[in-house]
């Protein structure tokens, strides 16, 4: 109903106060930035453009450990890629970068380098998820101890990742059953819901003992992460994963909601993330908008074009199924626009119980945000915030930030054997990102030529 009726009175919403003007992402806030940062930023993004890189990233460490050996290998790793896409390893380093982040008026969203790949082995008991989940206890303190009053305050928030906290086989056994006959009660985000508030085993028959031990387990996870978040008023961001996982991802993240997004309870404290190069995005962005709706609950999106386009279409080839994905470039923009023409217009009626994040590194997709929002009076630093990687996309975020919106950057962070590899399956799923970086080339290499020739802002001391 109340899309229905934002939809009407879409018409009728008028501009803020004031004139909106496009910012401009031509690299002018690239004066914040030194000179070394800069010239490590065009260098490794180049080289991150190198296809045999991403394809082979693994091999070449390896390759590069037994050449060089670790110590000299990690150093360069630490002074390029590593330096360039992550905070660091210690909680003193994050710090640290998080502080520089804020003189540039970005905030921190950490992300903790861990998940399960859908065809890793399996792993024999709960250790290795109990230990990830207090790796996200301890990153849910660390975003927590970063708020920092001299830099942009606002909402604090934290990526997680929950197939680090229950196995992709029970997600695809979950996903596999969502959607038959009888299984919407025994599935029903209300049952896991009561399952995770009063902690009595629950037990669903399509699963075996081991699955629902399991599950019972995942979903206990999953509630002394967000319990300890909303404790440390951290709002937590679930990565959306492959299709194959995701309906069971989606089914728990609602299940958290019913729990934890109550208006009254300042939510939402637990956002889902929809991927817009799927075809049927669009259609379930608005499904689960208008069942918050209806159950009172406060909704949080993060919005992102999606990342495992190649993977999908690959999968659907061999198993010959229907192709999930959105057929071009064109048509995947032109999902992400209606997804942020829907949120946004949900967001101006709905404001503060609804909130999203324009997760984006394309300008027109960034500049049709900011203008959407001044027709329909949203406030720059309010329930609409913007995110990047941190290391790309920094004359978006800069511009951004420098103009008074809300801008997160993802961080992980961590030791270099847990973040490389993570680091890598970022670039493969992400090709089109780094390989486009192209127009950042362009404008790094303009100001450095500036201050090699003495011309223009000089770099910051």
């Amino acid at each position: 109903m109340m899309l229905r009726t934002c939809r009407v009175l879409y018409a009728q919403a008028g501009p803020a106060t004031g004139g909106w003007q496009p910012l401009s992402f031509d690299g002018g806030a690239f004066h914040l930035k030194g000179t070394g940062e800069l010239t490590r930023a065009l260098l490794v993004l180049r080289l991150c453009a190198w296809p045999p890189l991403v394809t082979h990233g693994l091999a070449f460490q390896a390759w590069s450990q037994r050449l060089l050996g670790s110590r000299l290998s990690g150093t360069l790793l630490r002074a390029s890629i590593y330096g360039q896409f992550v905070a660091g390893e210690t909680a003193e380093e994050v710090r640290a970068c998080v502080q520089q982040l804020q003189t540039l008026s970005l905030r921190p969203l950490l992300a903790v380098p861990t998940e399960e790949e859908p065809d890793s082995a399996v792993k024999t008991g709960e250790t290795w998820y109990e230990g990830n989940l207090s790796a996200m206890l301890r990153c849910v303190d660390l975003s927590r101890s970063l708020l920092d009053s001299s830099g942009p305050t606002g909402n604090i928030l934290m990526q997680l990742k929950v197939t680090a906290l229950t196995s992709t086989r029970l997600c695809k056994e979950l996903t596999s059953w969502i959607g038959k006959p009888g299984a919407s009660l025994e599935l029903s985000p209300e049952r896991l819901a009561e399952a995770m508030n009063s902690g009595k085993d629950l037990h669903v028959s399509c699963l075996s003992t081991k699955q629902n031990q399991h599950l019972q387990a995942s979903l206990s996870r999953l509630q002394r992460v967000v319990q300890h978040a909303r404790a440390q008023h951290v709002r937590l961001l679930v990565d959306a994963e492959y299709t194959s996982l995701n309906p069971a991802l989606s089914l728990l993240v609602a299940a958290l909601a019913l729990c934890w997004n109550s208006p009254r309870e300042g939510g939402p404290w637990v956002w889902n993330t929809y991927q817009a190069y799927l075809k049927d995005t669009y259609e379930r962005l608005r499904q689960d908008a208008e069942a918050a709706d209806r159950a009172g609950l406060a909704f949080g999106v993060k919005l992102v074009r999606g990342a495992y386009l190649d993977k999908e279409r690959q999968v659907a080839q061999l198993q010959g199924t229907k192709d999930p994905t959105q057929p071009d470039y064109e048509a995947t923009s032109w999902s992400y626009r209606r997804c942020l023409e829907l949120m946004l217009t949900y967001v101006s009626h709905q404001s503060p119980t609804c909130h999203l994040m324009v997760a984006s590194h394309n300008e027109e997709s960034v500049h049709h945000a900011t203008k959407r929002m001044w027709e329909l009076g949203i406030p720059l630093d309010g329930p609409v915030c913007f995110g990047q990687l941190l290391g790309m996309c920094d004359h978006v975020s800069l511009a951004l930030g420098q103009a008074g919106y809300a801008v997160y950057k993802s961080i992980p962070y961590g030791s270099l054997e847990e973040v490389i590899p993570y680091l890598i399956r970022r670039a493969q799923e992400n090709r089109s990102v780094v390989q486009g970086a192209r127009r950042e080339w362009k404008l790094l290499s303009q100001e450095l030529q500036r201050r090699l020739l003495g011309k223009g802002l000089q770099a910051p001391h």
